[in-house]
């Protein structure tokens, strides 16, 4: 959430960041200045209401004393009316923060100077590419097939249990997922990364905090009676760790990690993209999450993309990195790269990972902050990465690493799986 201070002094420059989403953000600004000097003003005659109502009582109570009684009972009449007064102004800031607090919900992250203009994911900047396309033989298989070959994916039963999008992983495609999540969270704290086993339900709060609430492409799973989110990534409880939060300038930098299943909707996909793997209603994902000074968090956000790339290098997956244009970038995002596996046998590239800087945005929401050592307090900087969003990583290597005589497992995760061939 953007603060009503840095609208008001940045007012152009957050209308001109804003156009780069394709959003003419004019209205929105305008009202949320004037919101805001509406909100004061009520706030300022409130507590000089308060302050007059304070008065005459104590000047009340010194008239007792010395035996005026009349004279405080007329006085009593008047703090009556203020006090009634005091009611109806608490009301109306109330009532007057709440539509400020709702439209600033609505404003999403002001990009990053860097963003590139653009209107979709056409539009974004590939920026890095590495690893060779291995060359197939003749009769490769996209994974969805060789999942069925190899008995390692079910997702006929998955359907029959659940619904479309509900994986069964059974035998070595179990193993060599449950091998992925092992090796991602090594890898995560040998970097320095603190794991943590997070809950898989949040609250209203903790949505609301790193801005999946309101939700506004219905993608959460909600459970109304109990008006519990089920999670879309661990960033949104990984994040909530420190919501409420006064941290010590020397707590900084803090580094989480944690697996969990991802639960979204997905609402509308449909088609031969979104087929087996491709996109799922459960998946499972290793997150990387960072609380950084704001002197730092850039430094930080390129220390994330080498770390995910060193990943990817071990694994010898052919990937690129895309910037993503201001169209492109999630709501609450300043910057974005996205790093993408190409599927040889779909002839095709799969998100696998996305490294966000949110800047203040997701602190301003969840009130996190540290002081400064000037004794002040300053939001703190949050940033996440997928390290890495299993479903895609594990398409690429069942299609990347087929061979006529079975899946070849990738080096680095046969000391996790106890095998160096599906066949």
């Amino acid at each position: 959430m953007l603060q009503v201070a840095f609208i008001r002094e940045y007012k152009e420059d957050v209308i001109k960041g804003l156009a780069k989403r394709n959003i003419n953000a004019e209205q929105m600004v305008n009202d949320a200045i004037t919101l805001d000097e509406e909100r004061r003003a009520l706030q300022t005659e409130l507590d000089s209401l308060k302050a007059e109502s304070n008065t005459l009582s104590k000047a009340i109570g010194n008239l007792y004393k010395s035996g005026e009684a009349q004279k405080a009972n007329l006085l009593k009449e008047k703090t009556t009316q203020l006090k009634e007064g005091v009611k109806n102004l608490e009301q109306a800031l109330h009532e007057k923060a709440d539509a400020l607090t709702e439209l600033l919900y609505k404003i999403p992250n002001v990009p990053h100077e860097s963003v590139p203009e653009g209107n979709s994911d056409e539009d974004n900047q590939e920026i890095y590419r590495e690893g060779e396309i291995p060359k197939l033989h003749n009769g490769a298989l996209p994974h969805w097939e060789l999942a069925k070959k190899y008995d390692i994916i079910d997702f006929e039963l998955g359907n029959k249990i659940t619904g479309a999008g509900f994986p069964v992983y059974k035998g070595k495609g179990a193993k060599l997922q449950r091998a992925l999540i092992a090796f991602f969270l090594d890898k995560n704290t040998a970097a320095g990364y603190t794991e943590y086993q997070l809950p898989h339900l949040v609250n209203e709060a903790s949505g609301i905090g790193t801005g999946q609430l309101p939700d506004k492409e219905g993608q959460m799973y909600h459970v109304t009676a109990d008006n519990l989110y089920l999670i879309p990534t661990a960033e949104v409880p990984g994040t909530n760790l420190f919501r409420n939060t006064l941290l010590n300038e020397s707590d900084l930098p803090i580094g989480v990690t944690g697996y969990t299943p991802c639960f979204r909707r997905e609402a509308g996909s449909y088609g031969a993209h979104v087929r087996g793997l491709n996109r799922l209603h459960q998946f499972d994902k290793v997150e990387i999450i960072r609380v950084e000074h704001p002197d730092n968090s850039y430094e930080a956000f390129e220390s994330m993309i080498t770390h995910v790339k060193g990943i990817l290098n071990e694994l010898k997956l052919p990937y690129r990195i895309l910037k993503l244009c201001g169209g492109d970038v999630t709501f609450a995002s300043a910057l974005t790269y996205d790093f993408e596996v190409f599927s040889t046998a779909q002839d095709r590239w799969l998100e696998i990972s996305s490294v966000s800087n949110f800047e203040t945005f997701q602190a301003n929401r969840l009130k996190l902050r540290f002081k400064n050592s000037d004794g002040k307090n300053e939001l703190c900087h949050t940033l996440n990465g997928s390290s890495l969003a299993l479903p895609r990583v594990l398409a690429g290597i069942l299609e990347n690493c087929q061979t006529e005589n079975g899946i070849k497992i990738p080096e680095i995760l046969v000391p996790y799986t106890g095998f160096d061939m599906i066949s």
